[in-house]
């Protein structure tokens, strides 16, 4: 695996308990902040409960209603149909790694691979890491998240085009805020979500647009020029208590659709495509693309099938799991920055419960 994260360590976990030998390269620590929403549907406890990695042990939310508000801060609400939990990365992440540790994977901890080569002669893999040293392997998954240097290696399409997005993540204590909700509220050119995690912990994070920066300098003048335009984002600025002194922030973000196998490695979660973080469901996708990665993995490293049939069978699982999600993701994302047809879809909306069960219907999956 290329990358320690969701996707990664959950297909570790997988494999090893098929029997294979799995090693992570992960170019952090454990563990570690992500910008991430942080919010999981429940679509994916079966999975970690056969996996050996019940997330229970870490006293999620229980997360039940979802509330969405314009950007003159009006709302809408509606439940759940599966609900979720929310878990922040910092213990969801650790908690997959001490287990995947305990279960015999291998991990090279602040190691970054810089070139990955496939070697036709022996079937195999040749992985280099930035220290020198040379892994092999069988089968390589990416799992290095949403943007790294190793796209650029690989060529692949997205790297070359620049995005306008950047992400912003804080974790908060804002008394009074209900557990049980998860809330996406709009501004010009973004939104911003906020819902429970552990203990009493709130997880803040928002898209926005690098010119948004640009324009009032620094992150706090933005926030209070722009974010708190929005009556619900402004109550939440002013009252809450921020719980690090620096937000995590990530450039480049890019919904630009990518390819589920490059070059002969499986991408996995959103090195293989990212969904608009107003759908929320990143980290289920993550964790079902581990699952299809680990599954169609096992049959060629059991010798009962080829890799070109391996990466068929992938690439049309992925395909048909996410395809659709993915392309009703960017077509919500489009509904949604802009004052004056947010507040015309928000509105709309209001009256028409039965489209907002609809849409996030369309974005999540089903329990597997």
């Amino acid at each position: 695996m290329i990358g320690g994260g969701l996707a990664g360590l959950a297909a570790a976990l997988d494999l090893a308990a098929r029997g294979h030998r799995v090693a992570v390269v992960e170019r952090k620590h454990y563990p570690f902040h992500k910008v991430c929403g942080e919010y999981v549907s429940n679509e994916v406890l079966p999975y970690l409960r056969r996996l050996g990695a019940d997330p229970a042990a870490l006293a999620p939310a229980a997360i039940g209603r979802f509330e969405l508000s314009s950007p003159g801060g009006r709302t809408l609400t509606a439940p759940l149909d599966l609900g979720g939990f929310g878990v922040s990365r910092y213990r969801l992440d650790d908690f997959l790694y001490q287990t995947a540790q305990a279960r015999g994977v291998e991990f090279y901890l602040k190691s970054t691979v810089t070139d990955v080569a496939y070697e036709a002669a022996t079937d195999q893999h040749r992985v280099a890491l930035a220290d020198g040293r040379q892994l092999t392997a069988r089968v390589v998954l990416g799992t290095y998240g949403k943007r790294a240097n190793l796209d650029r290696q690989l060529q692949r399409g997205f790297f070359a085009q620049r995005s306008p997005y950047l992400g912003v993540k804080y974790h908060l204590r804002l008394p009074g805020f209900a557990r049980d909700v998860i809330a996406l509220h709009n501004f010009a050119d973004g939104y911003a979500g906020i819902s429970a995690i552990e203990e009493d912990k709130l997880c803040f994070c928002y898209l926005t647009t690098r010119e948004n920066l640009r324009r009032h300098g620094t992150i706090p003048a933005m926030e209070a020029a722009v974010l708190a335009r929005n009556p619900r984002l402004r109550e939440i600025l002013d009252t809450a208590e921020v719980l690090y002194p620096q937000p995590e922030v990530i450039n480049e973000i890019s919904f630009a659709p990518k390819q589920p196998v490059e070059q002969h490695i499986l991408m996995v979660g959103d090195a293989a495509g990212l969904i608009t973080p107003l759908c929320g469901n990143g980290m289920a996708m993550a964790l079902h693309g581990a699952a299809l990665a680990a599954a169609a993995a096992h049959g060629f490293l059991a010798h009962t099938t080829t890799r070109p049939a391996m990466e068929a069978a992938y690439a049309r699982a992925w395909q048909a799991q996410f395809g659709a999600r993915l392309r009703v993701g960017r077509a919500v994302q489009r509904l949604f920055g802009g004052p004056v047809l947010s507040e015309l879809v928000v509105g709309g909306l209001r009256h028409w419960p039965g489209a907002v069960q609809a849409l996030m219907r369309r974005t999540h999956g089903q329990e597997f």
